[in-house]
């Protein structure tokens, strides 16, 4: 039957070839190949079909999708991410709804107002990139740089060295300004590198998470528009741990991620674009070179301009409903609760590291983010063998350092959901068990 059916089709190719063109003719030609590749005699002389599929099949499936997943319960004092509220895991098992759906769109916008209020803006430019907060400096970068526009960036520690190669890709013309790890920026410096650089953009970390320094931030904005610059500030580390003033201090473009204080599972990148910031980009003599980090398409998709909303991309659904109650969680605690339990547990392991004969990297107590706190290695101690007993022994993640701080800290994240006395109480009591370990001789068996 099979040849019957074939044998028609090269019949009806091959007729076709006399009328038109050579077309048809190739077609009976592969036709009689695929019928003689196809039907070979089996051992009793009838024809069989052989799956030509399964000789092209390389790869089979794994077997180790075969045995369950794996995910061990630990408790992350890192730098993030940070453990989630089971309401947080709960919003994340509802149904997929549609990426335009009305429901959703609902669930988009309630996240915008939650936005507002972390951010403390009015701006109408809110909402979020789809990845985690590398997302957002890369969007903030495609956005407000052309080539050759003057960037002058803040560099403190690993994540201004990261901004100004980002900055570098786009064509910047991009100038420096640094200090060394564990220390901030004056209004007086920057003053004066303004006045010497005339940028269009400033950029600024407020928690830089490899040092573990807090830079200030007000009293910047008025600086940049005194010059016509420009002011983003990374808040990934920082936001909800400490006051953030996004319109109060003329920030005019900021992000964060959501993995870190907001407490929700890394996905996104929530980003605020004041009309300052929205003027450049809309001024731009060439277009933004990522439609995916197009701030024009993505404030279309999440409902903040007039017009109808449009597909830009499929927004991690389920991400969305996570960081929508998370982030009613923080409007529940307020944010004047939540900056002060920041400060009230990050004073506590503070005071608990100097009890135990531990330093904190940074001297200056008005330097330290209480988000990320970075600890003085001893000398002679290895530094992995401490965060090695936390996980061995506890579950309990601890970090080393990172960038400029890389094998000379340990850096401990006191961040949203995690940022509970009883945590600082767990990691104290666990560093003490740990360097009486470490100071322990290796065996030589």
């Amino acid at each position: 039957m099979f040849r019957q059916i074939i044998s028609r089709s090269i019949e009806g190719a091959t007729r076709a070839s006399g009328r038109s063109n050579t077309k048809a003719s190739w077609s009976a030609t592969c036709i009689g190949d695929l019928l003689n590749a196809a039907i070979t005699p089996s051992a009793t002389g009838a024809a069989c079909v052989c799956t030509t599929t399964a000789d092209r099949m390389s790869v089979s499936p794994p077997e180790c999708l075969k045995m369950p997943i794996n995910v061990p319960s630990k408790l992350l004092m890192g730098p993030g991410p940070s453990n989630s509220p089971l309401r947080v895991h709960y919003a994340m098992m509802k149904p997929l709804l549609g990426h335009l759906h009305p429901e959703f769109c609902k669930i988009m916008d309630d996240v915008k107002e939650g936005l507002r209020y972390v951010f403390q803006t009015n701006a109408r430019v809110v909402c979020c990139v789809s990845g985690t907060g590398h997302a957002g400096m890369e969007t903030t970068m495609t956005n407000l740089l052309e080539p050759g526009d003057v960037i002058l960036v803040a560099q403190n520690g690993i994540w201004g060295e990261r901004a100004a190669d980002m900055a570098r890709r786009h064509e910047a013309d991009v100038r420096v300004i640094e200090k060394p790890a564990g220390e901030v920026f004056s209004l007086e410096e920057l003053d004066s590198a303004l006045a010497k650089h005339k940028p269009a953009v400033l950029f600024m970390v407020q928690g830089e998470s490899s040092t573990g320094a807090l830079q200030p931030i007000e009293g910047v904005g008025p600086l940049c528009r005194k010059y016509g610059t420009l002011l983003a500030v990374d808040t990934v580390a920082s936001l909800g741990g400490v006051p953030f003033y996004m319109d109060a201090w003329d920030v005019d473009l900021v992000y964060t991620g959501t993995q870190k204080v907001i407490s929700a599972p890394p996905s996104m990148a929530p980003i605020a674009f004041n009309e300052r910031a929205m003027t450049k980009v809309n001024a731009r003599k060439v277009p933004v070179r990522s439609f995916y980090e197009d701030i024009t398409w993505l404030a279309n998709y999440w409902g903040c301009d007039d017009m109808p909303r449009r597909y830009h991309h499929t927004a991690p659904i389920s991400s969305v409903y996570a960081l929508r109650e998370a982030l009613s969680i923080v409007c529940e605690e307020g944010l004047e609760s939540l900056w002060s339990r920041h400060s009230e547990c990050a004073q506590m392991l503070h005071r608990g590291i100097k009890d135990i004969g531990l330093q904190m990297f940074i001297e200056d107590p008005s330097k330290r983010a209480p988000t990320v706190n970075t600890i003085k290695v001893p000398e002679g101690l290895d530094w992995m063998k401490v965060v090695k007993y936390f996980m061995s022994k506890y579950m309990v993640e601890i970090s080393g350092g990172l960038g400029p701080s890389a094998g000379k800290v340990w850096r401990v994240g006191l961040m949203g959901y995690n940022c509970t006395p009883e945590n600082v109480d767990l990691v104290l009591k666990i560093m003490k068990e740990a360097l009486e370990d470490a100071k322990k001789p290796t065996s030589q068996l």
